[in-house]
């Protein structure tokens, strides 16, 4: 029988993700400094019990929750859906160069090397229209950053992303870009499609009981690096997405649209998207 996707499978995926690839943030972080944001975080959860009422059943509903969003894996999804854009705007808000915006749950590294250009691993059939895209690495000084890394990613045209949902090939849609001495790449990929987060576990629970939506925008997610240089983590879009005003993860930004084009051949679509990086 074959496998179909679900938030507590996609869960399990991204927790066991996060603790292959990252360290204990706490063990480099002061006691000071976890004694300050623990009471200002609880502080903000005491003041919206008092000012709103909070009844036993909704304090009981709450633990609830809590108790089925560990349980299901979804800690990462439900941090990187409504929390991440914020500290992501409060770290890199020192920056000149190009703007980030959230990573979310489903970065994997160590994705297939394709060189200064070349085209993603795909299925013979991936859905979506063919899209070319062109860009440049830079310094804030404008000068050219070879050997700059580009990794991408991005779901498929189902919203799904390979590593994190069954049957679909392990690098599908997932490439690692090496620029020319001239700090230039080249991709080629699919269109993604927008796609709303898993909606059938604890988040999805939220996201009706509230009455929000859990539409994302359509969107490549990017990773930029070289040394000597600020890592940038990113996510392009796409004008006139209906989603782009109303994104459930809050990580549209303008700057980080793309500008599309009808391919020459009209086949498909070209676009331009460059990178400046800030100095470590």
């Amino acid at each position: 029988m074959t496998q179909t996707a679900s938030a507590a499978k996609t869960g399990a995926s991204a927790t066991e993700r996060f603790k292959a690839d990252r360290t204990d943030g706490a063990t480099v972080t002061s006691t000071d400094r976890v004694d300050l944001l623990a009471r200002e975080v609880l502080a903000g959860v005491h003041e919206t019990v008092r000012r709103n009422h909070v009844t036993y059943d909704e304090y009981n509903a709450l633990k609830a929750w809590l108790i089925n969003v560990g349980e299901t894996g979804e800690w990462p999804l439900f941090l990187d859906v409504w929390l991440e854009h914020v500290v992501e705007e409060v770290n890199t808000a020192h920056r000149e160069g190009s703007k980030g915006t959230i990573e979310g749950p489903f970065y994997v590294p160590g994705a297939p090397e394709m060189g200064p250009r070349g085209s993603v691993p795909m299925r013979d059939d991936e859905a979506g229209s063919p899209l070319a895209w062109s860009g440049q690495v830079t310094s804030v000084d404008g000068a050219p950053l070879g050997g700059a890394v580009v990794e991408i990613w991005h779901a498929d045209s189902d919203g799904f992303y390979s590593q994190f949902a069954p049957g679909i090939p392990e690098w599908n849609l997932r490439g690692t870009f090496e620029a020319d001495d001239d700090g230039r790449f080249e991709v080629t990929t699919v269109m993604p499609a927008p796609y709303q987060i898993p909606t059938d576990g604890p988040c999805g629970a939220l996201i009706s009981a509230a009455g929000w939506h859990a539409w994302r925008p359509a969107h490549i997610h990017v990773k930029v690096s070289h040394p000597g240089s600020q890592l940038l983590t990113a996510q392009l879009y796409f004008p006139n997405d209906e989603h782009n005003e109303d994104d459930i993860a809050s990580a549209v930004k303008p700057e980080l649209m793309f500008a599309p084009q009808d391919a020459v051949d009209g086949v498909g679509t070209v676009v331009e998207y460059d990178f400046v990086l800030d100095p470590t």
